[in-house]
């Protein structure tokens, strides 16, 4: 299920954008400026940004841009009310996929979405490497030296949301919401209990090299 992060000032247009795409099977966060939608942007792991250009506190062109500026390479539609064809270019030209101007109706949306996902899965690696490593998520498996590395299906979740965030400090709370699920309740100590499972099959002896804890937040994987 793909993560969407809505980014958008106006609560009927942004209750309207959650509801349908959840309707269409997406797992949708709001955000109603644009420091907040770049924190959350910046610090989460979405699959797709739906980003208003005309935001309070930060524009979009301007979250746009820090977000490709500190490397977060995950797909833009900008939402803007202009028509005009150089603010469209300019949109593009700092790093956002694609534009849908409003109003717009939910099946265009949804089709632009569905398209850059598309795209965006295309390009996505199959296997990463890491410390003599290797995740394949097509196959869902870690192999080691060539070998398989026997994962339960939470802990290879873990792994994949742990490798595709490398550098990113994840919360406990984002680990639930991408491994488990909003609705499903789990305390941090489970957590923490899977993420150590994990560190066993991972990591060699010694102190964590690659699932690193950030005291008082969370992890990081450095791998």
């Amino acid at each position: 299920m793909a993560r969407i992060l809505v980014v958008e000032d106006e609560p009927a247009i942004a209750l309207g954008l959650e509801e349908d795409l959840r309707l269409e099977g997406y797992d949708v966060d709001v955000a109603t400026d644009g420091e907040t939608g770049l924190e959350k942007a910046r610090h989460g792991t979405f699959d797709l940004v739906l980003l208003d250009v005309m935001l309070p506190r930060r524009d979009g062109f301007s979250v746009c841009r820090e977000l490709r500026r500190t490397g977060v390479t995950t797909p833009v539609i900008l939402l803007t009310a202009r028509a005009q064809e150089a603010e469209k270019v300019l949109g593009l030209k700092l790093g956002a996929d694609d534009y849908v101007t409003k109003p717009f109706s939910p099946m265009e949306l949804c089709a632009r979405v569905q398209a850059v996902l598309r795209r965006a899965a295309g390009t996505a690696p199959e296997v990463c490497r890491f410390g003599g490593m290797e995740v394949n998520f097509t196959r869902g498996e870690l192999l080691r030296a060539g070998r398989a590395v026997d994962l339960t299906p939470i802990e290879f979740k873990l792994l994949a949301v742990f490798v595709r965030s490398r550098g990113r400090v994840l919360s406990r709370g984002q680990l639930i919401e991408q491994v488990w699920s909003k609705e499903t309740y789990i305390t941090e100590r489970v957590v923490d209990t899977h993420v150590s499972n994990l560190r066993k099959k991972v990591e060699p002896e010694g102190e964590p090299r690659f699932i690193v804890s950030v005291r008082g937040i969370g992890y990081r994987f450095d791998g």
